[in-house]
């Protein structure tokens, strides 16, 4: 499942050049998963409140074009992968014209409290984690 999540590009979010600084795209990237997980249904907090979490273990992100103070921007998050206890999220942050600002891949594990790898216990799966592919 595919999900759109939308913000703007904030004052403080922009370098000394103008534009949105790359360290800040990672906090889209992690504002439109969250939404990504509230829109397919997840249940983040119950997975917390039962002592699990969500790590993100690799992000494999390109940057494409700047964004500026005032932009709109479009996230797109879509699974990619699903194993056992991990899988990997690819999203898009794109302007509101279709200018693509940067694509990330995304790979997070299912973990205990202890960080321990876990497999998805059953109660939390929902089939927005699985690829359209695999659909």
């Amino acid at each position: 499942m595919k999900t759109t999540s939308l913000l703007k590009v904030r004052t403080y979010e922009c370098d000394s050049y103008g534009h949105v600084n790359n360290a800040v795209y990672l906090n889209y990237l992690e504002f439109a998963r969250m939404d990504y997980l509230n829109q397919i249904g997840f249940d983040y907090k119950g997975i917390v409140d039962a002592g699990f979490a969500i790590y993100v273990t690799r992000v494999d992100i390109s940057y494409k074009s700047s964004a500026f103070f005032d932009d709109e921007l479009l996230i797109d998050t879509e699974p990619m992968k699903l194993g056992a206890v991990s899988g990997t999220l690819r999203q898009k942050i794109s302007k509101r014209d279709g200018t693509v600002c940067a694509e990330a891949d995304v790979t997070w594990a299912f973990v205990t409290r202890k960080g321990r790898p876990s497999r998805i216990p059953p109660q939390f799966f929902v089939d927005g984690l699985r690829p359209a592919s695999a659909e």
